[in-house]
């Protein structure tokens, strides 16, 4: 836990620069280069020969090369055609070209597969390469492939691709031998394979904006090459999972569980999650049970319950469906091992379990005009002067949260930021998240009970404006809105609020009501908001939403439950 919230962390290095794309041609290299040495100097120490051996190559070819290899790391795959290799600021390809043959970046006679030719060309162009193959060559792509595909089933050099087709390649084909490596750096980089090289034009262009956050010299997603490697791995499964190979074959390739890293056990028990799913939904029930059985993700022990269920192992169902109650994940494993339990104690003829009462919830009962939003339909029919009704969802709990702890939420703790263009922090949703800010949280909240709680979030409005932020949405929050909520909602609601949703950030940051009301002239001692969850007809509550308003109302917080009919007979309005 750091003790020390108002500390300012140290930097090591400065903050990368990004390239201006409007006014600089070379824009993409110049950020490329960016991650290059940013990587080789915080990254060094893990580095493999064939990474360092790229970095040297790189970094020693003239800038023309330079640029085309960039041009084809940011396009898709790593087959290229020599004409689409075009572009104004590099000049002639075949020249840019030659560096990158001669130190080994570039295979100017990569093997070839029939699908990879038909990624390549058109349909058009297939067909003349192929015209004494093909029988029906009015076809569809597709239906051109199926029928060539039994012909022509091996990896052929572009030359021998030439020979056996009998007519001229539309163009010539080369690969990047180097593709795997970028995105090794691009991986430690980013600390992910979500993230693009597009960041930087969109950092640049003001279409995102970042916190900016010191780096130190523990600041990077990966501590050691075994992380690295195990991340690839997971990854790599997980692809081969979604592309349809055996699951054995993928298990066999899954690496065992990962008792010292949190967060990469959390991305491994996800790809056993996925398979688990896929064999209940295929009927392979007994094989689904020993996926979820080994998998973490926060959904995997309730699947199982009601796997074990349907297996009539009722029993071991009920075991499991305690545990998930004494001991749950999270409020919605609770929620749902409850809803289970009955039936689980009937099945073995047990009494009926007791179940505490819940607090009540007030409801309104409205017939409105048809609409074709039934939130919009409530909050004009309510709304008024003295007691205006604003449409806020999971908007504005979430942003008065992440004005008022800015600095806890963007802490500059070890693993958490490592490079700039991150929303928020890389272990937000992992159970450390909380433990490691606690004092950071402890600091924010109390400005709660000091009084500053109401500058502290309008100075940060006015501070961060358009600045990315895991709970701000901007455009969401104007002025008006975050004026009445300052001036209505009692700081004492707040801290519950932002208590519960700090322990669960993943399941607490929605399912929050629909609507809020202010009453800004309420006399002293009384409620100046309502919170109001709108359903329309045929529609029921939610899991989260039960939670949330179960919650506010155990609290005595006012919320209402507002089902609205429609008026029959009447148009869309």
């Amino acid at each position: 836990m750091n003790s020390t919230p108002d500390c300012a962390a140290s930097t090591d290095a400065p903050l990368l620069s990004v390239a201006d794309s409007l006014n600089d041609p070379l824009y993409y290299l110049v950020n490329f280069d960016n991650v290059v040495t940013w990587v080789s100097e915080r990254y060094a120490d893990l580095l493999d020969e064939e990474e360092r051996d790229f970095i040297m190559r790189f970094q020693s070819l003239p800038v023309p090369s330079k640029a085309l290899l960039v041009r084809m790391v940011m396009r898709k795959g790593e087959h290229f055609r020599l004409d689409r290799l075009v572009y104004d600021e590099i000049g002639e390809a075949q020249t840019a070209l030659a560096a990158l043959i001669e130190q080994g970046l570039v295979d100017t006679s990569p093997c070839l597969t029939l699908e990879q030719l038909f990624d390549l060309f058109t349909r058009e162009e297939l067909v003349g390469m192929f015209r004494d193959h093909l029988s029906r060559p009015r076809d569809r792509k597709a239906l051109l492939k199926d029928a060539l595909t039994p012909v022509f089933d091996q990896a052929l050099t572009f030359d021998d691709w030439h020979s056996v087709a009998g007519q001229p390649m539309a163009s010539e084909v080369v690969r990047l031998t180097t593709m795997m490596v970028c995105e090794r750096l691009r991986l430690m980089f980013f600390g992910n394979l979500r993230q693009q090289f597009s960041e930087f034009v969109l950092a640049d262009q003001g279409i995102y904006r970042f916190e900016v956050v010191p780096f130190t010299s523990d600041s990077r997603a990966f501590q050691s090459r075994t992380d690295i490697e195990r991340y690839w791995q997971i990854h790599d499964c997980l692809e081969r999972f979604e592309a349809g190979h055996d699951i054995d074959a993928v298990l066999a390739a899954l690496p065992p569980r990962l008792h010292d890293s949190v967060w990469l056990e959390a991305r491994r028990g996800r790809v056993l999650y996925a398979m688990a799913r896929h064999c209940e939904r295929q009927g392979a029930l007994k094989r689904a049970v020993e996926l979820y059985a080994q998998s973490h993700h926060g959904e995997a022990r309730i699947r199982r319950i009601r796997v074990l269920e349907r297996l009539g192992e009722h029993e071991s169902a009920l075991a499991l469906c305690r545990d998930a109650q004494n001991v749950p994940t999270s409020e919605a494993e609770r929620q749902q091992a409850a809803r289970i339990q009955p039936r689980l104690h009937r099945a073995l003829g047990m009494a009926k379990p007791s179940v505490e009462a819940p607090a009540p919830v007030q409801r309104c009962d409205l017939t409105l005009p048809r609409s074709t939003s039934v939130e919009r339909a409530v909050r004009e029919h309510l709304h008024s002067l003295d007691a205006p009704v604003f449409y806020v969802e999971n908007t504005l709990i979430n942003a008065l949260f992440g004005l008022l702890c800015w600095e806890a939420i963007f802490a500059p703790l070890p693993g958490a930021f490592f490079h700039p263009f991150q929303s928020g922090p890389a272990d937000l949703m992992r159970p450390e998240f909380y433990p490691q800010r606690e004092s950071y949280f402890t600091h924010c909240l109390a400005r709660l009970e000091a009084g500053t709680w109401q500058e502290n979030i309008r100075q940060r409005y006015q501070e961060k404006q358009g600045i990315q932020s895991p709970f701000v949405h901007w455009g969401a929050l104007d002025e008006a809105l975050l004026a009445l909520a300052l001036e209505c909602l009692p700081p004492a609601h707040l801290r519950l609020w932002f208590e519960r949703l700090v322990t669960d950030i993943r399941a607490n940051r929605a399912g929050m009501p629909d609507l809020i009301r202010f009453y800004p002239n309420a006399p002293e001692g009384s409620a100046r908001y309502e919170m109001i969850e709108v359903k329309g007809p045929g529609d029921r509550l939610q899991d989260n939403q039960k939670r949330w308003i179960a919650f506010c109302a155990r609290h005595d917080m006012p919320v209402t439950v507002c089902h609205v009919r429609w008026c029959p007979d009447e148009d869309l309005s």
